[in-house]
């Protein structure tokens, strides 16, 4: 590969980003196969990702709503908020009063973040009864033995952590677990949906491209960039 091509790249992309491809003393070309390898599977992963905090998010709604006998259940005493969460609803209120949007339940509830939805089956929520409640219902496919709160906060923070971490372009290709977090975000929306199951595989990249791995990303260096 073109040195000079590769010392343009880690100019724009900054040394520290391109380095941790190449502890191992990995020779350049290596290196950015390497980034590339990683993006691509980032990029592959988002589909999952979406759907697994999508439907975590409408089904929490859902069946708080429900509990609730209220869209706006976020303002109701019976859905138990811990303090954090309310200073979340504040926040996503005050956003949408600052842009002049209506405080309607749908805008709110889109407004949340994704630790918003996930907190609702860490310690917290052990204590109000809302975690057990939501672990039941928000899951209707799981099986039983799976709907319990310690296991689902367990799944969902390695979700969160691997959410995190391909949002912030991170790398991922060095995770030994990657490719079963990814079956566990696949299984994990199956339960709440088989159907949103179905059409998060028929956009699924993943596995091809880790089958793959790295020779395609080192021959199109080699080709499109050849040393001369």
């Amino acid at each position: 590969m073109n040195p000079a091509f590769f010392q343009q790249i880690e100019g724009i992309l900054h040394t520290e980003r391109i380095d941790v491809y190449r502890r191992d003393g990995a020779d350049r070309k290596l290196t950015l196969a390497r980034y590339m390898l990683n993006m691509a599977l980032s990029e592959s992963l988002y589909p999952s990702l979406q759907f697994a905090e999508i439907a975590l998010r409408n089904e929490v709604h859902r069946e708080l709503a429900d509990h609730c006998g209220t869209d706006a259940w976020y303002d109701s005493p019976a859905a138990r908020l811990t303090p954090w969460q309310q200073d979340k609803v504040a926040e996503a209120k005050a956003t949408l009063q600052r842009n002049r949007k209506p405080l309607t339940a749908g805008r709110i509830v889109a407004e949340l973040t994704f630790g918003f939805w996930t907190g609702f089956f860490n310690n917290s929520h052990a204590r109000t009864g809302i975690g057990a409640f939501l672990s039941r219902k928000a899951f209707p496919h799981a099986p039983a033995t799976e709907q319990y709160q310690a296991k689902l906060d367990r799944r969902w923070q390695d979700i969160r952590d691997l959410r995190n971490r391909v949002f912030h372009h991170e790398r991922i290709l060095h995770w030994t677990d990657l490719d079963a977090r990814r079956l566990a975000i696949l299984e994990i929306i199956s339960w709440i949906s088989p159907e949103l199951h179905d059409l998060a595989q028929a956009l699924d990249r993943f596995a091809l491209l880790r089958k793959d791995g790295l020779a395609p990303w080192i021959d199109k260096l080699q080709t499109q960039w050849p040393n001369p």
